[in-house]
């Protein structure tokens, strides 16, 4: 399960979900690989993390324990 450190991680899944639609995956991969490019570890870590998000946001049934 992706970890989310704050509502901007949902935000940003969200925005990219509402404009890429089924490729909003492949877009926040993009944008993780271009901030591992120019040495940006925290936005690398951060559009992986909502990569993640998107996959997870994708499924129609629950994950994991359902209490």
């Amino acid at each position: 399960m992706p970890y989310l450190s704050n509502r901007k991680s949902f935000d940003d899944a969200a925005d990219l979900i509402a404009r890429f639609g089924d490729n909003a995956g492949y877009e926040a991969a993009m944008r993780a690989d271009k901030s591992r490019d120019v040495g940006n570890h925290i936005h690398f870590c951060h559009w992986r993390q909502i990569e993640r998000l998107i996959v997870v946001l994708s499924y129609d049934q629950s994950l994991g324990t359902v209490h």
